[in-house]
């Protein structure tokens, strides 16, 4: 039977060994950072104050940063928040010091700059809460991938859904390991982030194992890597426009969306860059060095169906 024509034919599976050690080099730094500087976490997780305030003009962020150096919030987070005049301060947990004392005291402290200051809002979070959101983001994630592991075993074979698993675990340490090594913070909206970045890298392998599983019964004389790299090369065009149009629309929101949602939108475009790249040459090459066969695909043949359909 002849091959579909495809818009393009690269050796990807040719590539995988090379893939391979590429990849466990980004693991080993991305799990190193991880275990000697871990992340930056945000106030959501550590706990603090989020105080946010308006300005009756534009505001310099290095002028605010100053005072707030010279005072007793040194450690203070200073950013933009939708315009230039609304300023967003994070301020780590402060012993003896409770809402009314922090706004008063920032209050105090900007009120050098010359410009009219309101108060717009003051949120708290508690040491104790900040650590029941750290641990129950991270079993969203373990449940994440444990019912993805069973959808996946249900939908295809065993040995599909540990390549799926492991191309999901492979994308979320690396962008980990880069907010590690970059020490850009890791607040609740990169935790939403990184949920998304699973769903994204596992719907672009769940189009490729669909397609595997379809050539496995429509080319019976070719070998799995020869069926993955059909595949694969059958699927790319959709893979490169899928990524290219999500990437345009996330780095639009990196650029225009402010500073308040830089992380949230570098989380994403580096999650869909792994992602892009470990359907390609994570998923399909861990399944076939599970041994997957054109056998384990094939519809079972009940013991006397074929006289299911007799007279």
């Amino acid at each position: 039977m002849e091959i579909q024509e495809t818009r393009f034919n690269f050796d990807i599976m040719g590539k995988r060994k090379l893939a391979a050690i590429f990849s466990g080099i980004l693991l080993v730094a991305a799990i190193a950072s991880l275990a000697i500087q871990g992340l930056k976490l945000g106030i959501d997780f550590t706990g603090g104050t989020l105080v946010e305030v308006g300005y009756s003009e534009d505001v310099d962020l290095p002028q605010v940063r100053d005072a707030l150096i010279n005072s007793e919030f040194k450690n203070a987070i200073v950013q933009y928040f939708g315009s230039a005049n609304d300023v967003l301060i994070r301020i780590p947990p402060s012993e003896g010091l409770d809402n009314a004392d922090i706004s008063s005291n920032i209050l105090s402290v900007l009120s050098g700059t010359g410009q009219n200051i309101e108060m717009r809002r003051v949120e708290f979070v508690g040491p104790q809460v900040g650590e029941e959101l750290k641990n129950d983001g991270g079993l969203a994630m373990i449940y994440a991938l444990m019912g993805i592991l069973i959808y996946v075993a249900m939908r295809f074979q065993m040995r599909f859904s540990v390549g799926a698993i492991a191309a999901l675990v492979h994308d979320v340490l690396i962008t980990l390991g880069i907010f590690s090594v970059t020490r850009f913070e890791f607040d609740l909206t990169v935790l939403a982030a990184l949920l998304a970045v699973i769903g994204y890298s596992l719907n672009d392998t769940i189009v490729v194992f669909d397609r595997v599983r379809e050539n496995f019964r429509k080319f019976r004389d070719l070998t799995p890597v020869e069926v993955f790299n059909v595949s694969l090369n059958q699927t790319l065009s959709r893979t490169i426009m899928t990524s290219l149009t999500t990437l345009f629309v996330l780095i639009a929101l990196f650029v225009f969306g402010g500073e308040i949602i830089h992380s949230f939108a570098t989380a994403l475009i580096i999650g869909v860059l792994i992602g892009t790249y470990s359907s390609l040459f994570v998923a399909s090459p861990v399944t076939i060095a599970l041994g997957i066969t054109k056998e384990d695909l094939m519809p079972v043949q009940k013991e006397g169906a074929e006289f299911d359909n007799m007279p």
